[in-house]
């Protein structure tokens, strides 16, 4: 079997997921990220820059894959990305749960769902019930089956991505595969 044959993406973008930027962009990354993650925060800073400068020409999709084992935070912290998604926030949940990294705790987390205006009695009781465990469970099961062992797990446009994903590499490849 061909090694490109394991490291396409599996799992097209599905209705489910979190898709930011158009759809029609020639660039589609999609990120296998942890919230608690010291890498992931920092491709988070990376993407968002990414996004602003190239905003047209890239879409970004995050699939959560919790290291629970090693990030004891990550698991909530998904689900309440999960939870502040259901009332319409999940970006906005997104950006606070990176830029926080150091403030995971279920205090934090209901701290940020004041400051997003969320109803805060609904998505404190969606977090103490886990509503979203089994959501975020599918997607680490994907990322899983697709091949992700560790953090952040990144496919370009369907394909396994394992280069270097520093600002300048990354927006060089995207800009060296425009004139490709």
């Amino acid at each position: 079997m061909d090694s490109a044959d394991c490291s396409r993406l599996l799992l097209p973008i599905r209705p489910m997921d979190h898709v930011g930027g158009p759809e029609d962009a020639p660039y589609t990354l999609v990120e296998y990220g942890d919230y608690e993650c010291p890498e992931c925060g920092r491709l988070y800073v990376i993407l968002r820059d990414l996004q602003r400068d190239i905003g047209s020409r890239l879409r970004i999709v995050f699939r959560h894959y919790p290291l629970s084992g090693i990030h004891r935070h990550a698991q909530q912290a998904a689900e309440a990305a999960e939870a502040a998604g259901a009332q319409g926030k999940f970006w906005e949940m997104h950006t606070l749960l990176f830029e926080r990294q150091q403030a995971l705790r279920t205090k934090d987390l209901i701290r940020y769902a004041e400051e997003l205006a969320l109803d805060v009695e609904r998505f404190r009781n969606e977090l103490k019930n886990e509503i979203y465990s089994e959501r975020v469970r599918d997607d680490f099961l994907a990322g899983v089956q697709n091949g992700v062992y560790s953090t952040p797990g990144l496919f370009l446009n369907g394909v396994r991505y394992d280069g270097e994903w520093g600002q300048e590499s990354l927006r060089s490849l995207l800009m060296s595969r425009d004139h490709s």
